[in-house]
């Protein structure tokens, strides 16, 4: 029995964290009041870390290398709980994971269609 196809965890890793930002941002801006259930965006914050950390791993397992674009995130995803989520530089550390989250999803697409 053979493991999860890399893309399928680049899809769900760069999935969690678009909801992650979308949420975020409306929590931010004030569309979605989140007072009472702070917890969803952390939970969500989990999510995308192990999403994350699982298709990183791929690189271990699998011959796809889609997981070297991916491992930039793991410095602002690692950094970003510490950073005040009242502050200007909170969603611009988010911000800055996404070109890692695009470029291994687009890279673990490629391997898998082949295109090199």
């Amino acid at each position: 029995m053979s493991g999860p196809r890399p893309v399928v965890l680049f899809a769900a890793a760069t999935t969690s964290y678009v909801a992650n930002v979308a949420l975020g941002t409306s929590a931010a801006t004030g569309l979605v009041r989140t007072h009472r259930f702070r917890w969803v965006h952390h939970a969500v914050y989990v999510s995308t870390s192990v999403l994350a950390g699982a298709a990183a791993s791929s690189l271990l397992w699998s011959p796809s290398r889609a997981g070297l674009r991916l491992l930039p995130a793991a410095v602002p995803l690692a950094v970003v709980p510490y950073v005040s989520a009242r502050s200007r530089r909170h969603p611009l550390l988010a911000l800055s994971a996404a070109p890692f989250f695009v470029a291994s999803l687009t890279a673990a697409l490629k391997e898998q269609h082949g295109v090199p």
